[in-house]
């Protein structure tokens, strides 16, 4: 019956954990004063004040990204480079 037990919490662990690929979350850093999307649950602690999410796809977290008013509108060039990054 244990073994049954552990089996079961491990197929639970390990099922979640993969739930959360390819997810995307958009956070509020305070140090750089801009809003990033990142593709990992974030913590809310230091220069992070906010986490909104998880979203399907990056085009709902950029979509989300610019209803939030706390997020200022990422410049042309900075869309680019987090193009080109994922």
């Amino acid at each position: 019956m244990k073994r049954l037990i552990f089996a079961g919490t491990l197929l639970l662990a390990s099922g979640t954990a993969s739930l959360a690929d390819g997810l995307f979350w958009v956070v509020g850093n305070r140090a750089t004063g801009k809003c990033n999307i990142v593709t990992s649950n974030p913590v809310i602690f230091g220069d992070v004040w906010f986490g909104d999410g998880p979203y399907k796809s990056k085009a709902d977290a950029k979509l989300a990204r610019s209803t939030i008013r706390a997020c200022p509108a990422p410049t042309p060039d900075e869309e680019k480079d987090e193009d080109s990054t994922n």
